[in-house]
């Protein structure tokens, strides 16, 4: 048992107490966050900043600057998406979810590759090139990055984003050392094949009813 035990959580050995216990905040959070856009629910936001701000602190404490990129950007996307979903497209109907157009998929195409460039650019500054690691953090940040964009923009193609990134994150984490992260992201995927289903059986019934 202590041997299963010390397998995933003997990294935390040498860590600060209070930084455990942001990670374990941030991480439930997280969860909320997820749950929340499954849900089609704007708590989605404020759960999101709460978890990222943390993560951005950590991360940066850390000296994961990929990862802190990515959380930093969820930052500021959480708080563009909270005005897309709570801005009213008539008197009485507040943006709705809706299938990606050829001009989103074009800009996430733009958004997937810039972030390519932007990630290796600084990984390059700080010579962090050091392991495959960094390789598999500049794809997963260009994986993300294009799902929040779609995300914050109520779009049903987010998910698939979501659950690409979570999918590589799980084992991704796990090596870096970061137990509770990786759990999360675990968590992640679940909810998102779920927040998937949800929001284009939502969609299909909208069409349906149209």
């Amino acid at each position: 048992m202590n041997q299963v035990f010390n397998f995933f959580f003997e990294q935390y050995a040498g860590y600060q107490t209070i930084d455990i216990g942001l990670e374990i905040i941030a991480v439930i959070f997280g969860f909320l966050s997820v749950w929340f856009s499954k849900q089609n629910n704007i708590w989605v936001f404020p759960t999101g900043i709460i978890s990222t701000s943390i993560f951005v602190y950590l991360l940066l404490k850390w000296g994961l600057l990929g990862d802190m990129m990515i959380n930093a950007y969820y930052f500021i996307m959480s708080i563009y998406g909270w005005y897309v979903w709570t801005r009213k497209i008539d008197a009485t109907h507040v943006t709705p979810i809706s299938s990606t157009t050829k001009k989103e998929k074009r800009t996430s195409i733009w958004i997937f590759l810039i972030t390519l460039l932007f990630v290796f650019i600084v990984y390059n500054s700080f010579n962090m090139w050091t392991s495959w690691v960094a390789y598999v953090d500049t794809l997963t940040t260009a994986i993300f990055f294009v799902g929040m964009w779609l995300m914050a923009r109520k779009k049903v193609e987010n998910w698939i984003f979501w659950i690409l990134g979570d999918l590589i994150s799980i084992p991704l984490y796990f090596y870096k050392g970061f137990t509770f992260t990786s759990l999360q992201y675990l968590g992640f995927t679940v909810i998102a094949i779920y927040g998937y289903l949800a929001w284009k059986k939502h969609l299909n019934n909208i069409k349906v009813a149209a």
